[in-house]
């Protein structure tokens, strides 16, 4: 069956990602908590104390179970009374302010009605954006996108600059991404399509983030720019409590609290009425957290 199908494979690829993860560290490990619940079950995995990543965290998760009237209302359900969810779920913080900060996640819905999905992305978050290392992370995904259709990239691009988007700053949360949802998997052609893109997305994922680490670890920084990235962090926070979808479902369906809330960096700050110094490396940032900027082409 698709489910177990599902599933088995994004359990193995959490796996996977942990240990290239560890790898590149090099100092700490992921601990796993595994957890049982009358809507599935689940296997969190945490990273802290490392030598270059503060804290990691890479969820999977298999859940189901009667669809409620606000999950309706948040994952725009029409119809189908019973659910089945599954994937991954990763975020990292670093410890030194010239890594960026990355997140990934790839899953499965399926309903009772038949109807069926995919969703997921890779995104970004850069204390500091340096439009060469933008450009190239953007171009990895074009990669990976291009591999199933042309048309990827450019509409999920589009699609993480909208959501991954703070209203109330008017900024986004990093350079973006690539972000989708909803997209139909109820053909078997479809469904192999996208739960494809899924795995190598995940694939994807600690090779580049690797890259950009081992790239930055070892810069030297200030207090300055130490105060910097806790403030970057605390941004984070806002997206994730404020706007995050798999936050939202996860609460309402019941999930495990200490799972969800796992994408929280371990120290973040934030300051009143707080204006970056005109030309300082903090406000060339600043400017460059906006929707719709090429990447590719900057």
């Amino acid at each position: 069956m698709r489910k177990e199908r599902v599933a088995t494979t994004y359990r193995t690829l959490q796996q996977q990602i942990c240990k290239q993860l560890q790898t590149a560290d090099g100092k700490s490990a992921f601990k796993t908590d595994s957890w049982k619940k009358d809507i599935g079950y689940g296997h969190t995995m945490v990273f802290q104390g490392g030598d270059a990543i503060e804290k990691a965290a890479v969820n999977f998760s298999a859940v189901g179970g009667p669809v409620t009237e606000t999950m309706r209302q948040t994952l725009n359900i029409e119809e189908g009374q019973e659910y089945f969810a599954s994937g991954i779920s990763s975020i990292i913080h670093p410890c030194n302010p010239y890594v960026p900060i990355t997140h990934m996640n790839v899953r499965y819905f399926e309903l009772s009605s038949g109807q069926s999905w995919f969703g997921g992305g890779i995104d970004l978050t850069p204390h500091y954006v340096d439009r060469q290392e933008a450009g190239w992370f953007h171009r990895e995904l074009k990669t990976v996108c291009d591999r199933f259709d042309t048309n990827f990239y450019p509409d999920f691009k589009v699609w993480a600059d909208d959501y991954f988007y703070l209203k109330h700053r008017e900024e986004t949360r990093g350079i973006g991404g690539i972000f989708f949802d909803h997209q139909p998997a109820v053909e078997e052609k479809q469904f192999e399509k996208l739960f494809a893109f899924t795995i190598d997305l995940a694939k994807a994922y600690p090779r580049v983030y690797i890259e950009l680490l081992n790239k930055n670890r070892n810069r030297k920084y200030s207090d300055i720019e130490k105060k910097w990235q806790y403030l970057r962090r605390g941004r984070y926070v806002e997206f994730n409590l404020l706007y995050d979808i798999g936050t939202k479902f996860g609460l309402e369906s019941n999930g495990r609290t200490e799972s969800i809330f796992l994408s929280m960096p371990p120290i973040a700050s934030w300051a009143y009425d707080y204006a970056a110094e005109k030309g300082s490396k903090e406000a060339e940032t600043l400017n460059l957290l906006k929707k719709n900027i090429d990447w590719l082409n900057l």
